[in-house]
């Protein structure tokens, strides 16, 4: 019964690394095997950060001596929202945006990869938040029912703006604020106008009651609410069927609005993506040749050992890139370094087991004895080991800046799949040997 339970989980183990390796490179399986009927698997790519694609790298630093000191975060969450709505427009492919506070500064990373006209891009970034509110045009209508046409016919680009604008924009609005109703609990956002503000709006809702007033930041409509009655006092409120964090995140986006946060163009790198290519290919050598010296390693100094730990070294890798790929995340240098350094770790795993393994074989214990006191006793060792390991990568994680927290990230990814691999897979194949004639040949394991 043990040696069939053994044996299902090694098929499982190895049905699932053909799977991940299909999944890491589909093209050659979608190529010789797609001709007799196989079904195709998509051919995702890997993501690439802007140092192995290309692109631009801005770091702008952000002005907020108009704003108080209690408001800098969420200003500045706000403005990171407004600036990655602005780089989608530009069709980048998951840009990266962030904060960064240095000290009293406070700072907007944006990394474009495959951007074709940073130029460009530095002006839209570089503008203010632009804060409207608008009113729905005479003939909303029919406009409404010729953009549905034009959506239906995927003429998304012809559809025209169904709202106008007012005198109302950001330079009029205090602040907005989360709240919930007192009766239902449900999220909602506060709206405070100064006194020039309260005027405008109380004169709009006048005219607007039962209409639409799109709030639009940057030409982009955030929110459509409907004016329920005329709102005096300069105070409203915006309700709807929103979750806290979509609550949050348009109040974020008002206050960015409304709270206009300068930013300065401090620093510009430039990757062209030939440099990228280039990195890309010495970093897969790198690793290639890293793995063939681990395996000539393992094999020479743990002999049988050391070659099935190699088998699942390479299903290791062959997991990690899916796990790349599935979760999915953007693979830069760095992240490539944490990822070939988590390989070493998890082959530090195996050496720990086998030199527990040579040491109960010494004492005359039996094979299947030696394999499991082996592991359980180089357990605690492994366990620790890669415990502290893991919470330096998540504190560099947590507080590095994108660079650092790349190669966090995939260290971190390494360091929960090499203890999978040194406890799941090289156990389950040590063990596939127990009662077979191979267990007796002394040379193999010592």
């Amino acid at each position: 019964m043990f040696k069939r339970k053994t044996y299902v989980i090694v098929a499982v183990i190895f049905v699932l690394a053909i799977v991940a390796g299909i999944l890491d490179y589909p093209k050659y399986f979608n190529r010789s095997l797609g001709e007799f009927g196989f079904p195709k698997f998509p051919e995702v790519p890997f993501k690439l950060g802007l140092d192995l694609q290309g692109g631009t790298h801005l770091v702008y630093e952000a002005d907020l001596s108009n704003i108080e000191k209690a408001d800098y975060q969420s200003s500045m969450q706000g403005l990171r929202d407004v600036i990655e709505r602005r780089v989608n427009l530009f069709g980048v492919q998951e840009p990266v945006v962030q904060t960064q506070q240095a000290g009293d500064d406070y700072r907007l990373i944006v990394e474009l990869a495959g951007i074709k006209d940073p130029a460009q891009a530095i002006k839209e970034i570089g503008k203010t938040p632009f804060l409207q509110f608008k009113e729905q045009k005479e003939n909303y209508e029919e406009i409404m029912k010729k953009n549905r046409q034009l959506a239906e016919a995927g003429k998304e680009t012809e559809m025209e703006d169904p709202f106008q604008d007012t005198q109302l924009t950001g330079k009029y609005l205090e602040k907005a604020e989360l709240d919930f109703d007192q009766t239902t609990y449900k999220p909602l956002i506060r709206l405070q106008f100064n006194d020039e503000g309260a005027k405008i709006f109380e004169e709009l809702t006048k005219e607007n009651i039962q209409k639409p007033l799109a709030i639009y930041i940057d030409g982009v409509p955030i929110s459509v609410p409907v004016v329920q009655d005329v709102i005096s006092g300069g105070k409203a409120q915006i309700t709807g069927n929103f979750t806290i964090e979509e609550a949050k995140k348009l109040a974020r986006d008002l206050n960015a609005g409304a709270l206009p946060v300068p930013i300065n163009l401090i620093s510009q790198q430039s990757v062209g993506p030939t440099l990228g290519a280039i990195s890309l290919q010495k970093s897969l050598w790198a690793a290639i040749w890293g793995l063939l010296a681990v395996v000539i390693f393992m094999i020479m100094f743990y002999r049988l050992p050391g070659f099935l730990a190699s088998i699942a070294l390479a299903i290791y890798v062959v997991l990690v890139l899916a796990l790349f790929k599935l979760i999915p995340v953007t693979l830069t240098l760095a992240g490539i370094g944490g990822f070939i350094l988590s390989v070493g770790m998890a082959i530090d795993a195996n050496i720990l087991i086998f030199s527990r393994m040579r040491e109960e074989l010494k004492e005359g214990k039996s094979f299947s004895m030696a394999v499991e006191e082996g592991f359980r006793r180089a357990w605690p060792s492994i366990r620790d080991g890669n415990f502290t390991t893991l919470i330096v990568a998540l504190v560099l994680f947590g507080f590095g800046t994108s660079f650092v927290k790349g190669f966090a990230f995939t260290l971190t990814i390494g360091i929960l799949m090499s203890m999978f691999s040194a406890i799941v897979i090289t156990k389950s194949l040590l063990r596939a040997f127990v009662g077979t004639k191979l267990e007796k040949i002394k040379i193999l394991w010592r």
